[in-house]
């Protein structure tokens, strides 16, 4: 029974083991889509590869978020981030947030979260409903605040009946605008090193020395 039990064990490892070889590339290919397809949906149009041009940035809290830029030739057209909350009514929920170079929200996409179905769970349409400017948040510009729901003092409608759920959307999309703001100043430095660095070999090449 010892010996029969054990080669029963043995062959359903040895399945297990080539099940999960077979199914992690198409696995791993899937989420790499997946991750492709929401920043397409959340930034401006763009023809670089923002996954490889990734990289994390500070959020301000002791934690750090990636950061996808979006680029149409050599110009700067977008950022998407990837931002949480672990406040949620089921806890964390995970989004990608878009924003253009004016500070403006371009779009979002929920990738996880475990919030009630019919409540919590609308939040993947909720906040982009563009008939009803005073819940949606596309296109506002957050450097004229952070955002709050209503019942807190801003001007957002919450969800109905879901309101926590609402909150951690809030917090997500506010601790993703902190990480944009870093990596806007960023892009800003880097451009003027460039423009100052441009400016001294064209001056050079003028003839034209330094006092």
């Amino acid at each position: 029974m010892f010996l029969s039990l054990s080669l029963i064990c043995l062959t359903v490892a040895l399945l297990l083991a080539q099940v999960n070889k077979m199914t992690a590339t198409p696995i791993a290919e899937a989420k790499a889509m997946k991750l492709q397809n929401a920043i397409r949906e959340v930034v401006p149009a763009f023809d670089n590869d923002p996954v490889a041009e990734a990289y994390r940035m500070a959020g301000g809290s002791g934690d750090s978020l990636l950061v996808y830029p979006a680029r149409q030739g050599d110009e700067l057209v977008g950022f998407a981030i990837n931002s949480y909350s672990n406040n949620g009514f089921s806890g964390n929920i995970q989004i990608m947030v878009g924003f253009d170079m004016e500070h403006h929200i371009v779009n979002y996409a929920v990738l996880q979260h475990g919030e009630t179905p019919g409540l919590g769970s609308k939040m993947m349409e909720w906040f982009r409903d563009a008939t009803r400017p005073s819940q949606s948040v596309i296109g506002r510009d957050l450097s004229q605040g952070a955002l709050t729901v209503t019942k807190d003092g801003g001007d957002v409608d919450a969800i109905t009946a879901s309101t926590i759920t609402s909150r951690a959307f809030m917090e997500a999309v506010n601790r993703a605008y902190t990480v944009y703001s870093g990596s806007m100043e960023d892009a800003w430095s880097g451009a003027t090193t460039a423009t100052d660095e441009e400016t001294e070999e064209t001056t050079n090449e003028g003839g034209i020395g330094n006092e």
